[in-house]
């Protein structure tokens, strides 16, 4: 048996933010051959369950970059931030006037002033050209509405009252590069804290026990699965600690260089499936030609 985690955006998810026939099948192939996948996303678990509904899947879960742990629809564990860190950290954003929200047990919170600060940084001029060609941009910089169940708030020493309300994540929308490079100086000086990015244009913060690397370890634990017989496969910066946690490391076709020198393989494109293409490959070893992978 094999525990197989799979990023979501960028990974399982195309760039048209459709997971394939070719990556279900695979997934639920995987399973049906005994192996547990896996979804380990920077997405809240609202947003990662809702994909999995949406296309029949059903698998055991680690959002928020791993800090929220599930299993059969059971927290497995919960890894949040500290009021002194999501303070601090808030501290910095505020001082830089950033758009941001916050990802927690009950669910996302918005910054009120998301849309005005997001707005004022588009009027400046200082968003490369290519972000907006970025297939993240448009995901990233989209507002929900409460109907979608995310909530607003103005201020977050009133969120802090709530004594049942725990931070996992905070999630800065970093559009302007010279910026971002300040902000993230400044998070890394914050005792305790991981910080790492998904896209060219933002930052997350966690608690430095949350991180990819981990959900993957707790999950294993929980499956009593060896870490030598865990899988990863992503394509971002915040994949990093779960390529250097599992056994076998597999780096997406279109993730960036450096990504892809320090993982064991590299498979096919997002769009090309390159998931299914690693789970036949890597993990079922079925002799299968590339070409049955890839989109016309």
């Amino acid at each position: 048996m094999k525990l197989i985690a799979l990023d979501m955006d960028g990974t399982t998810l195309s760039s048209e933010n459709q997971i394939s026939i070719e990556n279900i099948e695979a997934i639920k192939a995987a399973q049906e051959q005994g192996h547990v996948v896996m979804i380990l996303s920077g997405r809240a678990p609202e947003s990662i369950n809702a994909v999995q509904r949406k296309y029949g899947l059903n698998c055991p879960i680690g959002g928020s970059n791993g800090t929220a742990v599930f299993a059969g629809g059971k927290l497995i564990e919960l890894t949040s931030l500290a009021a002194e860190q999501n303070k601090a950290a808030v501290e910095v954003i505020e001082k830089e006037s950033m758009p941001y929200k916050l990802y927690t047990n009950k669910g996302i919170y918005f910054h009120n002033d998301w849309k005005n600060r997001m707005e004022r940084v588009i009027a400046s001029g200082a968003i490369p050209a290519e972000f907006y060609e970025d297939e993240n941009y448009g995901k990233m910089t989209r507002i929900p509405d409460k109907s979608e169940g995310v909530t607003f708030f103005d201020d977050l020493d009133t969120l802090l009252k709530d004594e049942e309300l725990a931070i996992q994540k905070i999630f800065i929308l970093a559009l302007n590069p010279e910026q971002r490079n300040r902000v993230l100086t400044s998070m890394k000086t914050i005792d305790g804290v991981y910080v790492t990015i998904s896209s060219p244009f933002n930052i997350e913060i966690m608690n430095i026990n949350g991180n990819k690397g981990n959900g993957l370890k707790v999950m294993a634990e929980y499956f009593n699965i060896p870490l030598k017989d865990t899988v990863a496969i992503g394509d971002q910066q915040n994949d990093v600690p779960m390529f250097k946690v599992a056994g076998l490391s597999i780096a997406m076709g279109n993730a960036a260089e450096e990504i892809q020198k320090m993982c064991d393989f590299v498979t096919l494109t997002n769009d090309e499936n390159g998931v299914a293409h690693a789970i036949h490959h890597y993990v079922l070893k079925d002799k299968i030609k590339e070409t049955e992978f890839v989109l016309d």
